[in-house]
């Protein structure tokens, strides 16, 4: 795990260092080349879910193997998280190698500190296959809204002005994702 959460520190270092250098108007294409990329990892991460849940009920933990899925970096997430050193580096106008450490040292902490606790948990390989499902389900959604951002930000709309219902929409999703999440974990319990 720790040489998993270096790698995205490099990772995040590299990105951050190269945002002075990349003109915003390229992101349009990478975006548009990276949704059906997007897409297609969003189905293998449920593919890859179903899978670790259905072997783990016929007795077989491939878990070790499926893990992968979840762990590297696809070029999307690279993507993302470049956009994301982007936006906070010319929000907080600072240079772009700061924010990378800033992100690394997140995504470094995130990566350790949640594998502590998941073990601590002593979830099994069907709660993998749960959380690698969800992230499926949470990259398609995401393959639905980045190009959705990207007209917005031409439009230069004003969240007072309009978008309102987007905003509203979105919470009542979420709120319905929660609940069900919940009602499943009292079910469980």
């Amino acid at each position: 795990m720790l040489i998993l959460a270096t790698g995205y520190f490099i990772i995040s270092l590299i990105l951050g260092s190269l945002v002075g250098l990349v003109d915003e108007s390229y992101l349009e294409v990478i975006a548009s080349l990276g949704m059906t990329l997007h897409v297609l990892i969003a189905l293998i991460l449920i593919v890859a879910g179903i899978y670790t849940q259905k072997k783990w009920i016929c007795g077989h933990d491939v878990s070790k193997r499926t893990f992968l899925v979840i762990s590297v970096p696809c070029p999307v997430c690279l993507t993302a998280l470049f956009v994301s050193c982007m936006i906070l580096a010319s929000t907080l106008e600072v240079d772009g190698w700061k924010v990378g450490v800033l992100v690394g040292i997140v995504f470094f902490l995130s990566v350790v500190l949640s594998t502590w606790v998941f073990r601590s948990m002593k979830k099994t390989p069907e709660d993998l296959g749960t959380a690698m499902m969800f992230l499926g389900i949470f990259y398609l959604m995401g393959a639905m809204i980045v190009p959705a951002y990207i007209k917005a930000k031409k439009l230069n709309i004003s969240p007072i002005e309009g978008g309102g219902l987007d905003v509203i929409t979105l919470l009542v999703i979420s709120l319905f994702i929660l609940g069900g999440f919940a009602l499943n974990q009292m079910r469980g319990q």
